[in-house]
């Protein structure tokens, strides 16, 4: 019986043993390879003292230790959190100590990087190293070599039994306010959706996948368990240049590629034709919409390859799909739900809206997650009962709130519009605005600060600063820009800072960011 993520990979390696299920530089491993390195993982685990629903984090860059670590922490009954590898230490810190992680998987070079986790994590007890690098003096955390010999592991392995209802994974996003949530997703939400976008996307095991985005992003995520549970071979890349993209696709025969809206604009501003890729049989786009301009010009240059245009939410893991013989009718559709999910839209007064008009979009089904961890008062805000569910059925259902505006056609194809919050979306990534205005205040010269994303023909958004000083107080952008970049990832620092005498407040004494907002954007017309 498939439960787990784990279970699908178990499966594949008694069905398709010598089938190649991944691929990373010159490394190939079958599914059975695969399936017994996760053995391995678990065997490490299980002697390292880990017990069921334990918080495992892993924070290094794509590779196949980063499978198996997710794939190992699955089989062994732990929560995997993979932490974004961009993340810095002040983010890393952050969602160790929120998740109360105990164990982390990581490289020696990072963990260098990272420095003393004592004071901030303490949970945080094992850490889980590889590759090279030198351990920092007088760490306190345990620290496990993951080249050890198996032979020195507890030789018992305890047996676990699972419900579809554990808890498997926890991603972590921002929305519009504060640090980043971490979203509680089921045995049964990453299994279903690996079912649904498998389906839909027709995926085979002749089917060989490219994975660019990362694993710590939902769809990064879903494309490498739509892959292990369709039994196609996932190649693993990580993005450097648009070249490395190219190159692998040729020489792997990549027959599906899934990216946001920022590299799908990158790729087209190069050279190429379906003549350069005979195997692409399929492209996916998520984590934003994609100009119509651009899909005329990829269904222009890929002529025999089905476009799927996609949306999704952490909180419900997918939403939403076009087929592709609609795409050359509704190049600006975002589709129809997928299967096993149910889309609503709520007007303001909580009733479905009409054909045309503007409202929220709520999701229900097999995907919805079970809530932000540790967080019951946004967990009652998102996650609500649904509102349209009989009474006579006496069955409570929870649904999730996206924060998006959308509206449908008569045949139902729904539109996306926007967000209803101040949420950055930007190079496919969920920024909040607060996130990056609290490390501007931490330079100690700011006294009011406001953090907006404007629109970037590339990037959808872009983060950008006002700021006014505190009195006697001098900087400049450059010193501002230079101190957030050592303590955020580049898609968070701003792309622009400009510093105001004063910031206009409203009557409460708050700032009023509606009127630095439009004179912002007004100077980004004008300039």
């Amino acid at each position: 019986m498939i439960i787990t993520l784990s279970d699908c990979l178990a499966r594949n390696a008694k069905v398709l043993p010598d089938k190649e299920a991944l691929v990373y530089r010159n490394k190939r491993l079958t599914f059975d390879e695969l399936d017994r390195e996760v053995d391995k993982i678990q065997a490490l685990l299980s002697s390292a003292g880990l017990k069921k629903n334990d918080r495992c984090a892993i924070y290094m860059e794509k590779s196949i230790e980063e499978v198996t670590s997710i794939y190992g922490i699955n089989r062994s009954g732990g929560i995997f959190i993979d932490i974004n590898h961009l993340h810095k230490k002040p983010q890393v810190e952050h969602i160790l100590a929120d998740s109360g992680a105990r164990f982390l998987f990581t490289t020696r070079q990072r963990l260098s990087q990272l420095g003393s986790l004592t004071a901030s994590c303490p949970k945080l007890e094992t850490i889980i190293v590889h590759g090279k690098g030198d351990i920092p003096e007088n760490f306190s955390k345990k620290i496990i070599s993951r080249e050890q010999d198996p032979g020195q592991m507890s030789s018992a392995i305890p047996e676990i039994s699972f419900t579809e209802n554990d808890i498997a994974a926890i991603i972590y996003t921002s929305g519009s306010t504060g640090r980043p949530k971490g979203v509680v997703l089921s045995q049964k939400n990453l299994l279903a959706g690996a079912q649904s976008v498998s389906h839909y996307l027709n995926n085979t095991p002749q089917d060989r996948i490219l994975s660019v985005l990362p694993f710590s992003f939902d769809y990064g995520l879903s494309q490498l368990t739509t892959s292990i549970y369709s039994g196609a071979t996932c190649v693993l890349i990580n993005y450097l240049l648009l070249n490395d993209i190219f190159k692998t696709m040729k020489t792997e025969s990549i027959t599906g590629l899934g990216l946001i809206p920022p590299l799908w604009l990158q790729l087209l501003q190069k050279q190429w034709s379906h003549k350069d890729f005979p195997a692409w049989k399929y492209l996916t786009n998520t984590g934003g919409r994609l100009p119509e301009t651009a899909v005329k010009k990829l269904r222009k240059r890929l002529p025999d390859s089905r476009i799927f245009l996609m949306y999704g939410l952490t909180e419900a893991f997918r939403g939403t799909y076009l087929d592709p013989d609609q795409v050359d009718k509704r190049p600006d559709s975002i589709g129809k739900a997928i299967p096993n999910a149910r889309i609503m839209i709520v007007n303001k007064e909580g009733k479905l809206c009409r054909p045309g008009e503007k409202g929220e979009l709520v999701q229900a089904g097999a995907h919805v997650a079970q809530g932000y961890w540790n967080n019951p008062q946004k967990t009652a805000q998102m996650f609500r009962p649904n509102p349209f569910a009989l009474p006579e059925l006496q069955i409570s259902e929870k649904v999730v709130y996206s924060g998006d505006t959308v509206y449908q056609d008569e045949q139902g194809f729904i539109y996306y519009e926007g967000r209803t919050d101040e949420l950055i979306k930007t190079s496919g990534y969920r920024v909040s605005p607060t996130e990056i205005e609290e490390v501007i205040y931490k330079t100690g010269k700011v006294k009011h600060a406001a953090v907006f994303g404007i629109p970037d023909d590339i990037l959808g958004q872009v983060p950008v600063a006002a700021v006014s000083l505190k009195q006697g107080a001098e900087t400049d952008e450059k010193e501002i820009t230079g101190f957030c970049m050592k303590t955020l990832p580049n898609y968070m620092v701003p792309k622009k800072v400009v510093v105001f005498d004063e910031l206009p407040l409203n009557p409460t004494g708050k700032i009023d960011r509606n009127q630095v907002k439009s004179f912002i954007c007004s100077m980004g017309k004008s300039g």
